[in-house]
């Protein structure tokens, strides 16, 4: 019972869509309905600033940690109840109950959950993606490496099995909600960050 609870604790959370509400309390505005129409960091940064989408990116970072805390506290030593928690946080994030199963692409909660679960394998593969953003200005690009590094120096680094499943998930998550970058990226329309475009979105 206490890992059912966890997990559908976790859910509602990550359904919490921070940008929404930070935009709607720092600047009166709905960010969905700007930039990109995403209810990401990365578009709070075009609507309404840097401040702001700093905010909005690590409260969804730290919706991703207190669903590994929640799953500690209602199922301790069950690693796969955190895994599930964790994807059920981000699950949240994307299709969040509280705004009619439209959100963000789960990256920054993602990196909430990594950083709780496989913090050594969450660093390399964020270098990585750091890295690939501040070469081609991709956002979406460092997003698509990060998740698929994830599952790699998990396996690498031999975390547990569960948080190896875990980060494979995580990984198809991610490349089904960027599908529509993926194919901008192949035919070389996708947005640049700092473009004034439409932006990309995590």
């Amino acid at each position: 019972m206490g890992s059912i609870i966890a997990i559908l604790t976790s859910y509602l959370i990550g359904s919490l869509i921070f940008s929404f509400i930070v935009g709607k309390l720092l600047k009166g505005v709905d960010v969905r309905k700007h930039g990109s129409g995403n209810a990401g960091a990365t578009n709070t940064l075009r609507v309404i600033g840097v401040g702001p989408a700093i905010i909005v990116f690590l409260l969804d970072v730290c919706k991703g940690l207190l669903a590994i805390v929640l799953a500690s506290l209602f199922a301790p030593d069950r690693q796969w109840v955190e895994v599930a928690c964790g994807l059920a946080a981000i699950a949240g994030h994307n299709w969040p109950v509280w705004f009619h199963f439209k959100g963000g692409k789960g990256i920054a909660t993602t990196i909430g959950m990594i950083i709780a679960l496989a913090p050594l394998a969450g660093v390399i593969a964020g270098v990585i993606a750091i890295l690939s953003i501040v070469i081609t200005r991709y956002v979406s690009f460092g997003s698509l490496l990060f998740t698929a590094f994830i599952p790699v120096f998990v396996f690498v680094l031999s975390y547990p099995i569960e948080i190896f499943w875990g980060s494979l998930l995580i990984m198809v998550l991610a490349w089904y909600r960027h599908r529509s970058n993926i194919v901008k990226l192949l035919r070389g329309q996708e947005n640049k960050l700092g473009s004034k475009g439409k932006t990309q979105h995590i």
